[in-house]
């Protein structure tokens, strides 16, 4: 197959498992092609299947923001008639899901068809598109889609709840590439870190308000008051600043270290003992699977997907959202040594059910079908 794959290239998860996704697909043997404005994160070119096109945004006196979404739907259109495109992969609804309709519509007229699987991600439909001025476009696309997938059980239901959406939503979730994501031999590193045998608790994310950092701070120290600990926060984002002046004011920098976006983020999980997802939001849960990959246990709150990730009193526990207390106590029910061990393994356990082999064919298969489907329409 020969497949158009749109995302957005930084480092959110959307973006993320679609450059993953289709670096799997182009090792089976198919053909990818990458459509966005800059070439995503994690896009290597060690598979000579794999292909990016740059979507090219002029900048013209007339416009305070450029329309992205035309110049997308325009790539679109080229990509696929010379390069003989089977299907498009879009991957978070705005405004990629309305592109790929408005180029299937173009390519119609020059008489090719190719029909597009819109993937929603989370803030496509949680935040952005519950905006008043996007539903209705959010709506029709989804419906237009010629099939919709979602990573979580949670996002689908949102979805359906939120949106006047009369087609089937299927779910697929997030998957981990376990040959990348594994706990490597990185002892030097633990040592520079936690020179007198400290537990190493850490936490990942974009830093925005919906992942309420100031509560990781908060929880570590409550852990630390009791177990010996470090923390290591990794990525970057709007609450940064703000996380590490609360840091100055109440456990000092000793103890606590901001590493800023790490490319081998695994390189870090491989060295830790527990992970910390507090999210208010969230539709699956990526980074928390990254870890558990690498044998760390998570403490995480109940919100969206996570529950269907994280497996209370096995890969973790799970808590109320901004229940530091609890998460605290969970927290050092893990870090005992007696219990240490046993939730390493169930986390690496529970990982193995999303290894990419197992849910790459899944959207191999739903590729067949939309094929097939837009194929036998044509001659109907």
């Amino acid at each position: 197959m020969k497949v158009g794959i749109v995302c957005y290239p930084t480092y959110g998860g959307s973006g993320v498992v679609a450059t993953e996704l289709g670096k799997a697909l182009a090792k089976e043997g198919h053909e990818i092609h990458f459509i966005t404005y800059s070439q995503p994160t994690r896009l290597d070119f060690f598979s000579e299947n794999l292909y990016y096109h740059e979507v090219a945004i002029k900048d013209y006196p007339l416009f305070d923001y450029p329309p992205y979404e035309l110049a997308l739907a325009s790539r679109l259109v080229d990509v696929a008639e010379h390069e003989g495109l089977d299907l498009l992969h879009v991957h978070y609804a705005i405004p990629h899901a309305s592109a790929a309709h408005l180029a299937k519509q173009i390519l119609a007229k020059k008489g090719i068809t190719i029909p597009f699987i819109t993937t929603l991600h989370g803030t496509d439909i949680t935040l952005v598109g519950k905006e008043s001025s996007y539903e209705p476009v959010v709506t029709f696309t989804i419906n237009e889609s010629d099939a919709v997938t979602s990573v979580s059980d949670d996002l689908k239901k949102e979805t359906l709840q939120h949106f006047n959406i009369s087609r089937e939503i299927e779910v697929i979730p997030n998957f981990i590439d376990l040959k990348r994501f594994k706990k490597q031999k990185k002892d030097h590193f633990k040592k520079a870190i936690c020179p007198n045998g400290e537990k190493l608790l850490v936490h990942t994310s974009n830093f925005r308000r919906v992942k309420r950092v100031q509560d990781v701070i908060e929880v570590f120290n409550k852990v630390r008051q009791v177990v010996p600990a470090k923390l290591l926060m990794v990525g970057d984002g709007p609450e940064r600043s703000n996380a590490e002046e609360f840091c100055r004011r109440t456990c000092g920098i000793d103890d606590v270290r901001f590493l800023g976006k790490l490319e081998a983020v695994e390189e870090v999980l491989s060295v830790s003992d527990l992970f910390y997802m507090t999210s208010e939001k969230e539709s699956f849960g990526l980074a928390a699977l990254e870890a558990m990959a690498c044998q760390v246990p998570v403490i995480s709150t109940n919100a969206g997907g996570l529950p269907e990730l994280n497996q209370d009193g096995i890969s973790g526990f799970i808590c109320e959202i901004g229940d530091l207390d609890d998460m605290a106590k969970k927290s050092m029910h893990i870090l005992d040594d007696n219990n240490l061990q046993k939730f390493k393994e169930g986390a690496l356990n529970r990982a193995r059910d999303f290894d990419v082999s197992k849910i790459m064919p899944l959207y191999e298969e739903l590729y067949h079908r939309v094929i097939e489907k837009s194929k036998t329409s044509i001659t109907a």
